[in-house]
């Protein structure tokens, strides 16, 4: 296993959001992974909530970019993927999130075991400013 393999892990799954069937995506993920979604307040904990999260998001038809990747190796068929992407809607809609994917082998086949992403916080500094001079 090395950084590019698990750059691709990342493809697969982008390559699974592309084919709009949310049984592709779950088929990604471990039995007992844990979703924590961009788009949703309501944390996944199996494959039928993981599955009825993606019905919904796939039919904003998705595309994913990695606009930073840090990989590392946790232990032997353990790996964690860190960073920043940025999906493109259907609607020319974008959303910028960091994410935490963590994978490990599973019976020979590498699943996400848990993936977490949320939306980048905005800034927003006038209202800020306006209470600090109140």
């Amino acid at each position: 296993m090395n950084k590019e393999n698990v750059l691709k892990f990342f493809q697969s799954w982008n390559d699974a959001l592309a084919t709009g069937n949310p049984d592709a995506v779950t088929a990604l993920y471990a039995d007992d992974a844990i979703l924590l979604p961009t788009v949703s307040n309501q944390v996944r904990h199996n494959h039928e909530e993981i599955r009825d999260y993606f019905v919904n998001f796939l039919a904003k038809k998705p595309a994913g970019v990695i606009d930073e990747a840090n990989v590392r190796f946790l232990a032997d068929g353990l790996a964690i993927n860190s960073g920043v992407y940025t999906f493109t809607f259907g609607d020319g809609a974008q959303v910028t999130a960091r994410f935490t994917y963590l994978y490990r082998k599973i019976d020979g086949a590498w699943k996400i075991v848990e993936h977490h992403s949320s939306a980048m916080p905005e800034v927003v500094a006038a209202p800020q400013q306006e209470i600090a001079a109140a």
